[in-house]
């Protein structure tokens, strides 16, 4: 079987953030053999870090996307998904986070998703045969790109039914998310996946389990719309992140799921 495809949109301008940056898009394994088909996308923060060492913050330390996607489509484990990553600029603090911190600053999360939702997902419906509804559109990221795709997941669940949060950054703000998720009617329920890595610090997985709770709370099961992982010895860096790619996809596109 064929591998993915790689394609890059440079310069990628947005009217709501006033900036530009590039766009990577893979298609899976067969997307060119079967015209007629239509598939699923997963929209992921930090694009940089995604497919290639040569561009990742840490040279040489990827997530393996493409890769590990392969691998789990040939397999019959994921089902063949378009992803997008969109690179970070200078404002990744800003864009990411809901609310401003003093010192810290923030706040353009609500901008990031307009550019998200009016500007990318729109191109991409566009350019290539996607499955556009929500069923079958996640976001997701790690740390900051965790935070903002609860954020953004939870608040436009009509758009995103599936988000992907690795280490996400939920001590931001005094946990406004935390109070977020607890306040807000999120209907319909997005599937999700929740990790955190035991060396990321004792707090950090306290604060993550206590933003599980609050999703329990708020009705949705372990196991079924919610995986919730606490991963043994894993970091803070892309190479942890790397490792949860495929259960993740696993988890939120499996095979029994397969575009049409």
């Amino acid at each position: 079987m064929s591998s993915g495809q790689l394609r890059k949109h440079e310069k990628f301008r947005s009217r709501f953030l006033r900036n530009q940056r590039d766009l990577i898009v893979y298609t899976p394994p067969g997307y060119a053999d079967q015209p007629a088909r239509h598939f699923p996308v997963l929209y992921l923060h930090d694009g940089q870090n995604l497919f290639d060492g040569a561009t990742s913050f840490i040279p040489g330390q990827d997530w393996h996307v493409g890769q590990t996607a392969d691998y789990c489509i040939q397999s019959g484990s994921v089902a063949p998904l378009i992803i997008v990553g969109m690179y970070n600029t200078k404002a990744r603090v800003r864009e990411y986070t809901p609310t401003p911190v003093p010192k810290l600053g923030g706040g353009r999360a609500d901008r990031y998703a307009k550019f998200l939702i009016e500007e990318v997902k729109p191109f991409v419906d566009r350019e290539y045969r996607t499955l556009s509804g929500a069923q079958h559109t996640g976001i997701g990221g790690s740390s900051l790109g965790g935070l903002v795709s609860l954020y953004v997941g939870l608040k436009h669940s009509p758009i995103f039914g599936k988000i992907a949060a690795l280490s996400p950054s939920v001590w931001w703000n005094q946990h406004v998310i935390h109070r977020f998720a607890r306040t807000s009617i999120v209907e319909p329920r997005p599937r999700i996946w929740l990790d955190i890595g035991t060396r990321e610090g004792p707090r950090i997985v306290q604060e993550v389990e206590k933003f599980r709770d609050v999703l329990l709370e708020k009705g949705w099961k372990l196991g079924h719309g919610l995986h919730y992982e606490r991963v043994e010895g894993a970091e803070h860096n892309e190479a942890a992140w790397a490792q949860r790619v495929g259960p993740f996809l696993q988890f939120l596109y499996p095979a029994r799921e397969a575009a049409v």
